[in-house]
């Protein structure tokens, strides 16, 4: 029996864990952020309700959708073409079970601990010392399975997306050790200029060394298999993944611009802050020129036309990003909504996207049955599309109502009037992508246990 008909016995428990897990969990973080700009809208609203202050929500909403949303749904994606890729099965089912029962429980824990009030108050790096060590706990679990796997592949060479899953996995544990001090228990935190770096470090790297080289993985896949087409340049996909790595570990001091860094430290944030120009470009040209004349299969199949979408979001909060790393433009956009609609255009409009997109792409090939339904495929995209690219909008407006009063001279209080009615349109948005997570959560089980009929 070959290697790669031994991977199609699989039964991807693993694969579908992680599947339903992020499909649970978005439902949930999304309610918490709709929840969120309720609040901002209505501050009153739930005053007397401790564990659902605005204070406790955000960090809830913000933990869901790095790890109980986004990384799960694109986890899910890897441990189904990590053993397709290397010819063989993945080295353990069972240890994949264990990891997703213990991602969930960490999960509950850092939901209900936040809720709490128990956080370390760092922001990104809210969870408190029990629960970041279960995170490493579980990031170390899916490290074994992976490495395991890729060492008794039966495919000799290692395609690139194999390379962006063993860094993205390895890398992350690391520097989530690193940025949530995990050495000291007692704080969580070093002391003065040194935790803000430290932290920063942290904050930006689980974007780029976590979020990035996953979702990199997933469409250089995704999209060369929809497109029934080779990648464009396997030596290009390596150099996008190499720059990546060397630039993208520098940049976290540019949201440090404002306060006592070290210059020099400051300086190699801006500069390498628009190197990502180099890794950013190296991976855009080389898939859209893989579905160059290909827009047609793309179109066909709603798992590569989500991950499709997703990088072209990469593009726009690349360019964002570059931006807002030159401190004559952080000197308005900085802490104010210009950053959350950054934030949510690069994690919803790109992660989330492709994580959308490899679910759906893997689904019915894990089942041997189409999806139970592409129509709310299809409509779950249009209203992720929409309500991404509508709160990239009407934060950035608020952003810079804010950036330019506050430059200015103006209070803060004061110019709350003037961007009220950008919260009232942001909530809206908000019920609209709350609603389409739970439009996607029910077709992924219906697809998962209930959905009949044979894929062709």
């Amino acid at each position: 029996m070959t290697g790669e008909s031994q991977a199609i016995t699989q039964n991807y428990a693993t694969a579908k864990g992680f599947c339903i897990t992020s499909a649970f969990w978005m439902v949930v973080a999304t309610f918490m952020g709709l929840l969120g700009a309720t609040e901002l809208m209505a501050p009153d609203l739930l005053e007397n309700v401790g564990w659902l202050v605005f204070g406790r929500v955000r960090p809830i909403h913000i933990n869901l959708v790095l790890f109980g949303f986004v990384t799960p749904g694109l986890l899910s994606a890897a441990f189904y073409y990590v053993p397709k890729l290397l010819r063989t099965d993945l080295y353990s089912e069972k240890l994949g079970k264990i990891t997703v029962f213990a991602w969930n429980v960490t999960l509950v824990a850092a939901v209900v601990s936040l809720a709490m009030g128990k956080t370390q108050g760092r922001e990104y790096a809210e969870l408190i010392w029990p629960i970041d060590m279960m995170v490493v706990a579980a990031f170390s679990l899916v490290i074994i399975n992976i490495i395991m796997t890729v060492k008794q592949r039966r495919e000799p060479i290692l395609y690139v997306s194999v390379w962006y899953v063993c860094a993205a996995v390895i890398l992350t544990a690391i520097t989530y050790g690193l940025g949530n001090i995990i050495w000291k228990p007692s704080s969580g935190a070093l002391v003065g200029i040194p935790d803000a770096i430290i932290l920063w470090f942290y904050g930006h790297n689980v974007f780029g060394l976590l979020l990035t080289p996953l979702s990199a993985g997933v469409t250089y896949y995704v999209i060369p298999k929809a497109c029934r087409a080779p990648l464009y340049s396997h030596t290009l996909s390596l150099w996008g993944f190499w720059s990546l790595l060397v630039v993208y570990t520098h940049i976290g001091t540019h949201h440090l611009l404002q306060v006592p860094v070290p210059t020099w430290l400051k300086v190699i944030a801006i500069v390498d802050s628009n190197a990502m120009v180099i890794p950013v470009m190296a991976f855009l040209i080389n898939i859209w020129y893989t579905a160059k004349g290909k827009l047609g299969e793309i179109h066909a199949d709603i798992g590569a036309k989500f991950v499709f979408t997703g990088t072209i979001m990469y593009f726009f909060v690349s360019i964002q990003g570059s931006m807002m790393s030159l401190p004559d433009v952080q000197r308005v956009t900085h802490f104010n909504n210009w950053v959350v609609a950054h934030a949510h255009l690069g994690v919803l409009g790109f992660a989330g996207m492709i994580a959308l997109g490899g679910i759906y792409y893997i689904l019915p090939r894990m089942t041997g049955r189409p999806l139970y339904s592409r129509l709310l495929a299809v409509f779950q995209y249009w209203m992720i599309l929409i309500g991404t690219v509508g709160f990239t909008v009407v934060l950035t407006i608020a952003g810079l109502i804010q950036g330019n009063a506050w430059l200015n001279g103006e209070t803060v209080y004061r110019i709350l009037p003037q961007i009220h009615v950008y919260y009232v349109t942001r909530a809206a948005l908000g019920l609209m992508i709350f609603s389409s997570a739970v439009i996607g959560f029910y077709n992924i089980i219906r697809s998962m246990f209930f959905s009949p009929g044979e894929t062709s």
